[in-house]
């Protein structure tokens, strides 16, 4: 369904938004809504009544704030459970963060939730002469979150300060218009939600076969007619009786972590020193470009630096994410490791592209989280320890180079399959941010839309 612009505009003087529709008005936000930022901890006081607070997380991975949601409890004082208590309608928005990506991303309370307070790293925003979905979704719009990207200062942390959020320039419709422009993007973009989660689950299923034919090849094989025996290890049953189990102390020349100092928060030129970040082995391969610069006065610890042959494994992640292992070709000159990387320097009892593929296999995984510490749900550990003593299948070598060759085979193959459907994830996501920009900037009128013309 096509949808036109307005009958009149007039110019807004405003690069990002230019021309609005004549009937609006544009303000700045604090004279539409009061902006607080938080200063509610996490903090717990033994004997006080614990709150619930509305954290970081819960806003950056969710658009609506309601009783879904499990919030963490903390103590707060009486004047802070007075002053950010959250209702329906209230705004939260991340004012800090290590990238200014991450700032101003927001969540609209669309629940009444008793005890529920803005918590830090956050600002609470209440509307009073706007509809809270409408300024939720105008949060989402791409200049206007842009003022606020600009506005963020810091090095290695990016903060918001609360000037930045109250002069903010807002278009202001009819607060019916507004409604109707809330209510349209929520149907909107349910629908296109839906058809990025079918897309989703697609590379879901390819993910799980992947895992599937890795864990299979590292574990029983090529040939299904060769005899099998008993691998000693309970969860792994049976393997080829021409393998061996072996642990990856013994395929290694040694393990290392490497060195996280502060960095600024861009990736170095050709000409400087960077850091990696943990992402660069999140992929199917090694990105080099996941890297942080070094700043100038810090002289670069030369002996981290990755050359082509390392086997990189992240220590410290998501639950998701733990051990993701790639290896490294072509690599550009002056990186160096972090210490939420392992590096592992194979030895000529191992193929190297062989071992990342077991490193990456469900078996890998099973006794990474069998062993992993830290008391956090999105962040995990694996000890130097866990890693050396890892149980591998180890078949001869010219085997290993056989099946390393025929899963990098099976792999080129869904390759195509795979990125044809990010690329159609990628386009709807497009299409999501355009319509939302679209809509709160008056460039389409949507008053006459109702549900039921979308069944039509």
């Amino acid at each position: 369904m096509r949808f036109a612009g307005y009958d009149a505009y007039r110019k807004s003087n405003s690069p990002w938004l230019g021309d609005i529709p004549n009937h609006w008005e544009i303000k700045k936000l604090k004279f539409l809504a009061t902006v607080q930022p938080s200063n509610v901890d996490k903090k717990t006081v033994e004997g006080e009544e614990p709150v619930l607070l509305c954290n970081y997380t819960d806003v950056y991975k969710n658009e609506y704030i309601d009783s879904r949601l499990d919030f963490m409890q903390a103590s707060a004082m009486e004047d802070e459970i007075m002053k950010f208590a959250v209702d329906i309608g209230d705004v939260i928005v991340t004012k800090d963060s290590e990238t200014p990506d991450d700032i101003a991303v927001p969540a609209c309370v669309t629940e009444k939730i008793d005890g529920l307070l803005c918590g830090y790293h956050l600002t609470q925003i209440k509307p009073i002469d706007l509809d809270g979905k409408y300024l939720f979704r105008l949060f989402q719009s791409k200049g206007f979150n842009a003022q606020f990207t600009v506005a963020a200062n810091g090095v290695t942390r990016f903060g918001l300060p609360q000037y930045a959020i109250a002069n903010a320039f807002a278009p202001v419709p009819p607060i019916d218009e507004q409604k109707t422009i809330a209510r349209f993007l929520d149907f909107k973009t349910a629908q296109i939600d839906a058809l990025i989660a079918k897309k989703q689950a697609l590379l879901d299923k390819l993910a799980e076969k992947r895992t599937a034919l890795i864990s299979h090849a590292v574990t029983k094989g090529l040939d299904s007619s060769v005899p099998m025996r008993d691998s000693g290890v309970a969860w792994l049953g049976e393997i080829p009786a021409h393998w061996n189990i072996s642990r990856l102390r013994f395929v290694s020349y040694g393990i290392e972590q490497g060195w996280s100092p502060q960095c600024n928060n861009q990736p170095a030129n050709a000409e400087q020193w960077g850091v990696l970040k943990v992402g660069c082995v999140n992929g199917d391969s090694f990105d080099e470009n996941e890297n942080k610069a070094l700043p100038d006065d810090l002289e670069p610890k030369v002996h981290y630096e990755i050359r082509n042959g390392d086997i990189l494994v992240s220590r410290a992640n998501t639950k998701e994410l733990l051990g993701s292992a790639a290896l490294v070709k072509n690599v550009r000159p002056r990186l160096l490791l972090c210490d939420k990387l392992y590096r592992i320097t194979p030895n000529p009892l191992v193929n190297s592209d062989y071992l990342v593929r077991l490193l990456r296999s469900s078996i890998a995984r099973y006794q990474y989280e069998r062993n992993a510490t830290g008391t956090s749900g999105s962040m995990q550990n694996i000890g130097q320890d866990t890693l050396k003593d890892l149980s591998i299948p180890l078949p001869p070598k010219s085997e290993q180079e056989r099946i390393a060759q025929y899963l990098e085979r099976m792999f080129s193959e869904s390759a195509e399959t795979w990125r044809r459907i990010q690329e159609a994830i990628e386009k709807l996501q497009e299409y999501r941010s355009a319509l939302i920009t679209n809509a709160v900037t008056g460039k389409i009128d949507v008053r006459a839309w109702q549900p039921n013309q979308e069944a039509a």
